[in-house]
């Protein structure tokens, strides 16, 4: 399987199904039981989806900064979030 044809998809899944796949090829390299060349392949793919999940994280996150601050960086239109309780 080509590398190109392995991560062609990994553009356009969610979040979810990025890091579900991510998940699953963790537990099969964690296993040992891949051949190397799959080894290789699935490491690969799931360099890309991590890669893919960072992005879409970051995306969120710039999101939320552009709904929880105005011009003068000070929060508008949502409370702080509190993280010591």
């Amino acid at each position: 399987m080509s590398e190109a044809k392995t991560n062609a998809d990994v553009a356009t899944l969610p979040f979810e199904a990025a890091l579900k796949e991510l998940e699953a090829i963790v537990a099969r390299l964690e296993r040992g039981d891949v051949p190397l060349e799959e080894s290789i392949d699935i490491y690969t793919r799931g360099e890309t989806l991590k890669a893919r999940c960072d992005a879409l994280l970051k995306h969120a996150e710039a999101r939320i900064e552009k709904i929880t601050l105005g011009a003068d960086g000070k929060p508008t239109g949502a409370t702080a979030l509190d993280v010591d309780k």
